[in-house]
């Protein structure tokens, strides 16, 4: 009776999260350095991203070296605009935090806030979140994408503008 009530359950949970599920929520997948076909150098000003736009092929794997080259901490994000919309509230949470500042990140009340709320932690393998000044590399494979921009999610800069489109073909 137990197990019947189980699976039944089970079984229920699968069909609600299924009929919910977003398909515009494809956005390919982390990718490996492996197989990189193309390297495109990304600078992020106060605002805007340079280049402001990217042309992709469908299943490319590419390597953005991203570097923070304003006065305020930016994010290269690569999502759809419901998951930026989505993301957003993290973000701000950050701030709330005080772990998240204008200009600055502290490393040190991220990590330690990581470990009673894991979104503190911005790990994402789609995000890379820097300092002035700062760079790190993102490879992404634009497997099964569609919908996709690139943006900067720290409270405000979304609002502004602070958007790349991304053209996959």
């Amino acid at each position: 009776m137990i197990k019947h009530l189980f699976i039944i359950t089970i079984s229920i949970i699968l069909s609600i999260s299924t009929a919910f599920a977003d398909k515009s929520m494809m956005i390919g997948k982390k990718g490996k350095q492996e197989d990189v076909t193309r390297v495109i150098k990304v600078l992020m000003y106060d605002n805007y991203f340079e280049p402001s736009s990217f042309q992709v092929q469908s299943g490319e794997t590419i390597k953005f070296e991203v570097e923070n080259v304003g006065e305020l901490v930016h994010e290269f994000n690569i999502a759809n605009p419901k998951m930026h919309i989505q993301h957003q509230s993290e973000m701000q949470k950050m701030v709330e935090m005080e772990i998240l500042f204008a200009d600055s990140i502290d490393k040190d009340k991220m990590k330690k806030m990581s470990k009673m709320d894991k979104s503190m932690a911005h790990s994402h393998a789609n995000s890379v979140l820097l300092e002035p000044k700062g760079s790190k590399d993102l490879i992404w494979k634009f497997e099964n994408a569609s919908n996709v921009e690139i943006a900067c999610n720290v409270p405000g800069h979304y609002d502004v503008g602070m958007i790349a489109k991304v053209a996959i073909n």
